[in-house]
């Protein structure tokens, strides 16, 4: 099973990281519920299938955020100021919510992923635009703000940008250093939420061969070994593409796939 497993996961992520490049999307929103979908065929379900795919989707993410959060800081894309005061909040509330998560009956989780990522799809339907006019918060909203996006993003198994962005953007920071926080953000919460995951799901009698804890490796080996050879395909279509309108028409696909969750 382990190499039907690595087979299906890598054809996962050859649309994971496509998708990715093409339309400026977390993985974890493509992951998830492809896993949720996928893995039952493959053998793996039962009560922690919820846990694993989440896992699974944020441990993928530590390796895409690594690399993406080496190169907006190389471009300077980064104000370290304001993200590192997310980050540290950010770490406890994705750990929380591995600890959250691991309490929650896997139909309950995924009725908490089917309206998160519902509520998220419709901004990015709607493409809302708020007027950046406001100024940066204190120093304690921008940690209140940090635990919160740490928190749903863990539970949700994404690297949290979808949150992120928005916010960021809100209090006048400008798009291109708001990615650059959420790409370094989402690589902590990458961390903090798979490590959460890790210790949660080590004592759970009932989990396939081959995990490390909620992650399921033969999972995760296939999704990294082509979610970053193909994000570049994405984003070299992006400029040949409406991309604006293509996300609209993802955001609704999303929407229906979770309705879809929700009603199973």
């Amino acid at each position: 099973m382990f190499f039907s497993v690595f087979i299906a996961c890598a054809i996962l992520g050859c649309v994971a990281g496509f998708l990715a490049g093409l339309l400026g999307i977390g993985g974890g929103l493509v992951i998830v519920p492809a896993m949720v979908y996928l893995l039952p065929s493959l053998g793996v379900s039962g009560e922690s299938l919820m846990p694993i795919a989440i896992a699974t989707s944020l441990a993928s993410i530590v390796f895409t955020a690594a690399s993406a959060t080496f190169a907006h800081h190389k471009n300077n894309n980064i104000p370290w100021d304001i993200a590192k005061q997310l980050m540290v909040m950010i770490a406890g509330g994705a750990l929380l919510g591995a600890y959250v998560a691991d309490t929650l009956s896997n139909e309950l989780l995924t009725y908490i992923f089917a309206v998160a990522v519902t509520i998220l799809a419709s901004y990015m339907l709607l493409s809302i635009r708020t007027v950046k006019t406001k100024a940066m918060p204190s120093d304690g909203v921008i940690k209140l703000i940090g635990f919160a996006t740490g928190g749903i993003a863990s539970i949700m198994g994404i690297a949290g940008g979808a949150i992120l962005v928005p916010v960021l953007t809100y209090y006048s920071m400008s798009i291109r250093h708001a990615i650059g926080t959420a790409t370094v953000c989402g690589f902590v919460v990458a961390i903090f939420g798979a490590l959460g995951f890790i210790i949660t799901g080590l004592d759970h009698p009932n989990l396939p061969s081959w995990s490390l804890g909620y992650i399921y490796l033969p999972a995760l080996l296939g999704i990294i070994s082509t979610s970053s050879l193909f994000a570049p395909y994405g984003v070299k279509l992006a400029e040949k593409l409406p991309v604006r309108y293509l996300k609209r028409l993802f955001a609704g696909f999303l929407i229906l796939v979770a309705i879809k969750m929700a009603i199973q």
